[in-house]
């Protein structure tokens, strides 16, 4: 969530910036309107319990007294009442309050292009030359079938649309591709490991900004309030939740794979064919809890290492800064990573690195304490993919092909294999 100090010194402001978002400049105004008379109702509650203290001081010295207190005790009844009314006033006020903080977006950083949808993003750079073939090149959604390692119907059949099942090589190469990504970022780029929890609570996907904004795109088990992560970012940015770190410990840096699990409620109809979009996906994710004053050197540094899976794959890429208008919910700047996809002439999003800044410590209450011994602050949390394991055999099957049908397997990957070299 944005600082309620934020939204107070500067509402205006906030209010243009969450606009360029998508986000209704209107609510920003309600809030400080709420704010206000919150503030106001807190301030007369606190006069009146202050003038009810007094009182019920006063009915006892008379007491003691042997005098008559009537008067004295229909005042405090009338005190009362009053605190009471204006307790519901500010319970009201403040619960709307916060209905609106969480519907609010992230601000986004001053280098964002600002642009109202993808069109509006800017290329920062490209890796690598798109392989030239002297035959029609595939898409994955027929290589993977044709070589009996993808099987979209018995997906289809065994859970519905949108879900796949691996065979033979297929399911190989996919752990494969997961053993690397963890090893690389474990032992090259110092992230712990970590297996988390697939089913989270409401706090989990509050704190990450799934919740409540987000429903309708998480699976939700019914009678027992867990969901199934739609990305281990969830439990990764939530492991230290109500919980203070020293500054000495900072950047934490972490890793995962795990099954991912989102509804795609407002996709129907995109990317229906293949592996692009599915119910159910494997990824590792990289999450990293850093000092306010070094978070954006720490996104370049974990762009890096996502761009480093793509770099000794020999996959093409290139590297673009999302809009305003594109970024999710919770960045404050994102890198989206795109691959070539030969099948599918066209570059597709393989990687998103953010910089959420405080945005999601503030739901998790997540700080640090400085070094100084200073006052708690909250940390910032970032997080991308390094890689998407699904997208990533997808761009192998595509840039890889040959001409009989066949996929070459990159270097780097045989010893995962068992030395396989080649998918016939």
């Amino acid at each position: 969530m944005l600082a309620r100090e934020r939204l107070r010194e500067d509402g205006a402001a906030v209010a243009e910036r969450l606009g360029q978002r998508g986000a209704d400049p209107a609510q920003v105004r309600r809030w400080v309107e709420l704010d206000e008379g919150w503030r106001r109702a807190v301030q007369q509650a606190e006069e009146l319990k202050h003038r009810r203290n007094e009182a019920s001081k006063q009915i006892g010295q008379a007491k003691a007294r042997g005098e008559d207190a009537a008067a004295e005790i229909a005042a405090v009844g009338e005190l009362k009442r009053g605190i009471e009314k204006l307790d519901d006033e500010t319970a009201t006020l403040h619960a709307e309050m916060l209905t609106i903080e969480q519907s609010l977006p992230n601000l986004a950083h001053d280098s964002v292009p600002v642009g109202a949808d993808e069109a509006a993003n800017r290329e920062e750079s490209r890796v690598g030359e798109p392989p030239r073939f002297d035959f029609q090149a595939q898409a994955h959604w027929d290589l993977g079938p044709a070589l009996g390692i993808l099987d979209f119907e018995r997906g289809a059949k065994l859970a519905g649309a949108r879900f796949t099942t691996y065979l033979g090589l297929g399911a190989r190469l996919e752990r494969a591709l997961a053993s690397w990504m963890l090893d690389l970022h474990t032992e090259e780029h110092g992230y712990l490991e970590v297996l988390p929890p697939l089913l989270v609570n409401e706090d989990s996907m509050f704190g990450s900004g799934q919740l409540p904004k987000f429903a309708q795109d998480a699976f939700r088990v019914e009678g027992h309030g867990h969901y199934l992560i739609p990305t281990s970012e969830v439990p990764l940015a939530n492991l230290h939740r109500d919980e203070v770190i020293e500054e000495d410990r900072l950047p934490l840096r972490y890793t995962s794979w795990t099954p991912c699990f989102r509804a795609e409620a407002g996709s129907y109809g995109k990317d229906v064919r293949g592996l692009i979009r599915q119910h159910q996906f494997q990824k590792v994710e990289l999450v990293q809890y850093a000092h306010p004053d070094h978070s954006y050197e720490a996104l370049e540094e974990m762009r890096s290492h996502a761009e480093r899976v793509l770099q000794l794959l020999e996959l093409p890429y290139r590297v673009v800064c999302l809009s305003t208008g594109d970024m999710g919910f919770a960045a404050a700047k994102t890198y989206d990573l795109e691959v070539w996809l030969p099948g599918q002439d066209a570059y597709r999003e393989i990687s998103s690195v953010s910089n959420c800044e405080a945005f999601q410590a503030r739901r998790a209450n997540l700080k640090f304490r400085p070094a100084d011994g200073g006052r708690p602050r909250f940390v910032h949390t970032l997080n991308g993919s390094g890689l998407a394991v699904g997208r990533t055999l997808i761009a192998l099957l595509e840039n890889y092909q040959q001409a009989d049908g066949s996929v070459t397997v990159p270097e780097v990957l045989r010893p995962y294999l068992g030395g396989v070299d080649r998918i016939g």
